[in-house]
């Protein structure tokens, strides 16, 4: 008796969690772009922000600062700009570990490829292992969204973004992710 109990109990618990894989992959097949603002911490620094996300891999970020720092991406570059440096800092989107959350069908398949999301109080999460890049992606426990990720930067500093007031599938103006309009 002991025995099925335990084995209902790991049934249920199987298809509670394949059953929120899949809401997470419809709710992520249906997404074509978010827009949010975000609260980001660079290990003590905090930064926050609004983006616009247009899958695959364009990201626009203004942040709210005095230095009015503009981060873009058209699919293959990043940029990143503000009155603080002389000089636009330029990356390949390839480089960065935005080229993994921005890309929605690696998110896809890598979703498909695990047999369970992982659950904390506040949200699901997946760990990504890519290369030399680990990514943690959260997922809201309502409706699926992305709702934040932790990466290391490209000076490898622990970087935690939260996102907040995320919208999916808004009207976006695409010039937005044209980079020469940011270049000094």
């Amino acid at each position: 008796m002991k025995f099925l109990i335990i084995f209902f109990f790991f049934l249920f618990q199987t298809s509670l969690y394949a059953n929120t894989k899949e809401q997470i992959k419809i709710r992520l097949e249906k997404t074509y772009n978010i827009k949010f603002k975000f609260t980001q911490k660079i290990d003590n620094k905090i930064e926050r922000g609004e983006c616009k996300v247009s899958y695959p891999k364009k990201i626009f970020c203004k942040y709210d600062d005095i230095y009015e720092k503009i981060l873009v991406s058209n699919g293959n570059s990043l940029l990143i700009n503000s009155k603080s440096i002389k000089n636009y800092l330029r990356y390949s989107l390839e480089n960065t570990p935005l080229n993994l959350i921005l890309d929605k069908s690696f998110l896809l398949q890598k979703l498909s490829q695990v047999n369970i999301i992982e659950e904390s109080d506040e949200n699901f999460f997946l760990k990504i292992t890519h290369g030399d890049s680990l990514v943690t992606i959260f997922f809201d426990k309502i409706n699926y969204d992305i709702i934040g990720w932790t990466t290391k930067d490209v000076y490898q500093n622990q970087v935690e973004t939260k996102l907040s007031e995320v919208s999916t599938n808004v009207m976006i103006d695409e010039n937005i992710f044209k980079i020469q309009k940011y270049t000094n």
